[in-house]
């Protein structure tokens, strides 16, 4: 049975839209408008992820992350306009496994939220990765945009695979180059330009199937995978 996503978030609006990319997903979801019926929930259905908003009525984020903790170990994220980093470390000071601020792109929630089962041994990872038209599958070695025209077929190397799976993995983090070498090109000698140039051509084939500026350079930092909802 696929995983059941609790989302704790009053404002109706948000909680739509997290619901609709969940369920897009393959996820089950149930919502509750207030931190009671969080605590209420989570005890009747046992859910396998929490989102969890910080202000809600009757009882706040903070409150029922602290009741889930002391019942068990079930994955939360916080979804939060509080951005501070006080209000960070109080988030996982609590036990919370992630915490996202608002405004959010639900497509990266939904990445954080496979990472988050993933480490917590409830699922799998899924054989094929999709981020926006992006589909990538792990088995095949292949991957496609989907463009008006059809699906378009990625003719990439070994590295230009492995560089854009790992990106996929974890869409919009900014990666720098050397997190980039020492995920995929293990003992190997590559320098940072090294990167840069398999990440051109990686770019430039995005760009030809259709998936234009998904492969971004961040000044001074280095690369990310950026998606639109």
């Amino acid at each position: 049975m696929n995983a059941l996503v609790l989302i704790a978030e009053d404002d109706a609006e948000i909680a739509g839209i997290l619901e609709a990319y969940f369920q897009r997903e393959g996820f089950r979801t149930t919502h509750a408008r207030d931190g009671q019926v969080a605590l209420d929930l989570h005890t009747a259905l046992k859910p396998d992820l929490l989102l969890l908003d910080v202000t809600m009525p009757r009882v706040d984020g903070w409150q029922v992350l602290a009741g889930i903790r002391q019942r068990g170990n079930t994955p939360v994220i916080m979804i939060t306009a509080l951005d501070a980093d006080l209000d960070r470390l109080q988030g996982l000071r609590l036990g919370a496994d992630d915490y996202v601020v608002k405004p959010f792109n639900p497509i990266e929630v939904v990445a954080r939220a496979n990472a988050v089962l993933r480490r917590a041994g409830t699922i799998s990872e899924a054989a094929v990765l999709r981020v926006g038209g992006l589909s990538i599958d792990l088995d095949a070695y292949q991957a496609s945009v989907t463009s008006p025209q059809g699906d378009q077929p990625l003719n990439l190397t070994l590295t230009e695979f492995r560089l854009l799976v790992h990106m996929a993995r974890t869409p919009t983090k900014v990666f720098s180059r050397s997190e980039l070498v020492d995920a995929c090109l293990p003992g190997s000698d590559a320098l940072d330009r090294t990167v840069d140039s398999h990440l051109s051509r990686l770019r430039k084939k995005l760009e030809e199937a259709g998936a234009v500026r998904m492969l971004q350079s961040v000044r001074g930092v280095g690369y990310r995978l950026g998606v639109q909802p």
